[in-house]
This record gives C-alpha cells, sequence and structure tokens, in this order.
C-alpha cells in the first residue's frame, strides 16, 4: 500500500513544495492541483469533498486533501489504495510540522524550507511511510533555531549535527541514554463530542471519540503500567506501537515502554452503558446544553429565535451557532443578550453567534428578522454549534494507578482532561 507523494498548496492555491513522482509524468501533481482548483472555483463557500477525482494517464486516481489554517495538503493516490491510509499520513505528517514549526504557515515553511524537505524525505519513502516517530525524526532532522541560523550563517562551526546513528536504540521509538533532572510524564484527555438533534428535540446519534495525549521526560527505559477505573467503557481502540496488546486483553492494563517528548498513546470511542445492555444498544451521551431554534416564515421575510440554556454542571466556553441563512438573505437584524455577540458573512450568507462563556443553569436567546430578495426564504434545515469545555471529559475516564519499573527514581505524573464537541439541531 502506498500513495504517491504529497503536495503543500499555499493561501492561493499555488503549490510551494511537493515530494518527488518518481513513478509518474511530470504532470501528474498539476492535474491534481487543477482538480482541487476547479472544485474550489464552483464552490462559493469553499467547502468541497475530501477526496477529489482526478483523471489521469496512469489511470483513475483521486486527491485527498487536508485543509491546515491558509494551507492546503494534497496527497494523490491510485487505483484501489485506501484513502484513510492516505489521510492517516497527512495527519502524521501535519502534527509533525507543528511539533517542528510550531505554527503551520507559508510563512514558516518558506522560512524552514530545508527542515520541511529533509522531514518530506525521511517520513515518505517511494510513496511509503517511513520514520514517523517524533523522537527518531529529531535525532535524523534537527528542529529549526534561530540560533543555529544565525551561527551557520556566520560560519562559525561546531553546531549541533544530527546524530551519526539514529538507529543504534533497540526500541525503534525511545532513544538510548535519556537523562532528566526531574523526572514527570502528564497525560491530556481530549475528548470530542459529535451528536445530531431532531425537531423533537431528541438524540438521534451522539458518539464520543477520545485522544490520550502525553508527554513523556523519563530518564533511562522506565517500564510503565497504567490501569483505568472504568476501561469497560472504550472501545474502537488504536494504540501506540510501544503499547503491549496481550496484556490490554487479558487484564485491561496499558503496559508499555513510552516514547520521549510529545505522542498519542492511543485514541478511543466512548460507549456508555446502555440500561439493558442484553437486548437495548448503547445509551446516548447526554448534551451539555440545548438549543431550540424556531424558524417562522413569511412571503418575504423570516423571524428567528433561538433559545440555548445550559445542562452543564460547569461552565461551557467559546460556544458558536451558525446558520446558514440562503444566497438570498438580507437585511438581518438580531440582538442578543449581554455576554453575545452576533455577526453575518455575506460571502458564506451563515449567521454566527457566539458566547465566551454560558454558566451552569443559564439562558441566551438569540432573536432576529432578515428578508429575502428572491420570494421566500430558504434557509438551511439545521443549526451548527460549536463549543468546548475545560477540564471535562464526557467518558468520566480515569486513571486508577502508573506504576513503573525498571528504574529506582519515582517520577511526578499529573492528568487532565478538555472536552469540545460539534451537534447539529434540526429545524
Amino acid at each position: 500500500m502506498a500513495i504517491d507523494g504529497l503536495i503543500i498548496l499555499d493561501s492561493t492555491s499555488r503549490p510551494i513544495i511537493q515530494t518527488s513522482f518518481r513513478t509518474t509524468s511530470p504532470s501528474y501533481p498539476l492535474l491534481h492541483v487543477d482538480a482541487v482548483n476547479e472544485a474550489l472555483q464552483k464552490t462559493p463557500n469553499g467547502q468541497i469533498d475530501p477526496i477529489i477525482y482526478a483523471s489521469s494517464q496512469h489511470g483513475p486516481a483521486a486527491c485527498c486533501h487536508l485543509k491546515v489554517g491558509t494551507l492546503r495538503l494534497l496527497c494523490p493516490i491510485r487505483g484501489s489504495e485506501d484513502p484513510v491510509f492516505a489521510f492517516a499520513f497527512l495527519q502524521t505528517f501535519v502534527d509533525t510540522l507543528q511539533e517542528y514549526l510550531g505554527e503551520v504557515s507559508t510563512a514558516s515553511i518558506k522560512d524552514n524550507f530545508d527542515v520541511v524537505y529533509q522531514l518530506l524525505e525521511e517520513m515518505l519513502d517511494d510513496g511509503n511511510p517511513l520514520t514517523t516517530e517524533s523522537s527518531t525524526l529529531r535525532d535524523i532532522v534537527l528542529p529549526p533555531s534561530f540560533y543555529n541560523k544565525i551561527m551557520s550563517l556566520s560560519g562559525v562551526s561546531g553546531l549541533s549535527k544530527a546524530s551519526a546513528n539514529p538507529f543504534s536504540s533497540p526500541i525503534p521509538w525511545r532513544k538510548l541514554g535519556l537523562k532528566y533532572n526531574n523526572n514527570e510524564i502528564y497525560f491530556d484527555l481530549v475528548e470530542e463530542l459529535d451528536a445530531v438533534v431532531d425537531k423533537a428535540g431528541v438524540i438521534v446519534t451522539s458518539e464520543v471519540w477520545g485522544k490520550a495525549k502525553s508527554h513523556s521526560r523519563l530518564s533511562g527505559t522506565p517500564d510503565l503500567l497504567l490501569t483505568f477505573a472504568n476501561p469497560q467503557t472504550l472501545s474502537n481502540l488504536s494504540f501506540h506501537p510501544c503499547i503491549r496488546i496481550p496484556r490490554w486483553i487479558r487484564d485491561k492494563a496499558l503496559s508499555f515502554v513510552p516514547p520521549d517528548g510529545k505522542f498519542v498513546l492511543f485514541s478511543y470511542r466512548y460507549s456508555p452503558p446502555s440500561s439493558n445492555s442484553l437486548t437495548a444498544p448503547s445509551s446516548t451521551v447526554p448534551l451539555p446544553f440545548i438549543v431550540k431554534p424556531k424558524v417562522v416564515f413569511e412571503e418575504k421575510s423570516a423571524t428567528l429565535e433561538f433559545v440555548l440554556s445550559s445542562r452543564s454542571r460547569g461552565p461551557i466556553e467559546n460556544v458558536v451557532v451558525e446558520l446558514d441563512l440562503g444566497v438570498s438573505a438580507q437585511g438581518l437584524n438580531c440582538t442578543v443578550p449581554a455576554g453575545g455577540t452576533w455577526g453575518f458573512d455575506p460571502k458564506t450568507m451563515k449567521l454566527r453567534w457566539e458566547i465566551a462563556v454560558v454558566s451552569p443553569s443559564s439562558t441566551h436567546v438569540l432573536s432576529g428578522y432578515y428578508h429575502s430578495s428572491n420570494g421566500r426564504p430558504r434557509p438551511s434545515r439545521s443549526l451548527i454549534s460549536t463549543f468546548s469545555i475545560p477540564h471535562h471529559t464526557f467518558s468520566s475516564l480515569k486513571i486508577d494507578q502508573l506504576k513503573l519499573t525498571g528504574e529506582t527514581y519515582k517520577p511526578y505524573k499529573g492528568m487532565r482532561g478538555s472536552g469540545s464537541g460539534h451537534i447539529e439541531w434540526r429545524i
């Protein structure tokens, strides 16, 4: 299983860097760039399918693309290649760029062109992912440093260089001889709720997907055993290669030698327990707030009223509610209480309602009206809301114990959780 290559487009949809397409003609990557640009020109809001078909002399092909800030990453594939494979590599490459460059933008890539090109060469070998582990990559490709740039331009010798033997460790994801004055490891549980609610306020579907992100700064070669208080609620698990799968199957405990630095230990899906596990499917995840939308249509206008009520025990932050009003919308006028703002984007024709903080048991109301220049208004039949809840997880997953063997020190350990969500409210 292989992909053809990778192309990075800037904000004007022009290529700024790409891998070497050795097995295709020189025009092959340009066909995919043109296919994406043509699809973008046909959609006024810039929302296109994540997979674009592109015909070529090499047979049927598709372009998997991912938008990151103002950039767009393209990954052409051919034949029977699985698009999920391409998207997995794209996300891994983006995570690596963020770790190396911080903010991924046109300016940061141009300023560190040599580093980005080296990463492409090391991470993708003739269409096959090669070295994707962060700790190993840092031995091969040094992260950019302002000090190193100034010194190299000045002709100063003796600067830090890549390791002469980066693959000397018997553990692929961990270097030998690591030493820290303070030994510590942190776990961040990041969960995202995706739900759909019908007109009657009944939850049609609700899913929670999560990741256990870790930051390890441990000396030597520690062997960790991590246990949870309620592991039975987790499903669709995807583990880092360091995890010993048989131990999890037998004891529902994670046994592993951690990589150095930041990494994703595992990802999962949360399945809440059902009241009757024998006959009923798993229960839905409770929503942190409810939105009651009301739209009354007239001949050439419509009135709006959105009522948002909190059901959370803690504050909900960065709440955004959006509604597409249709291409003929004009003259929008709304009122919101203190603590909220509203706006209208004439390009996307979307009403956007923002609330910085929704306090527990509070209620917020947006009311307004707008006109239609082309007969009866035709807004979207659903609201889209996003939000975040700090120090909260929908699964209530808790670490029971962390044991360390193989080393004599006692590490400092910490855990925190955060939740976010995307909910569609049908009108």
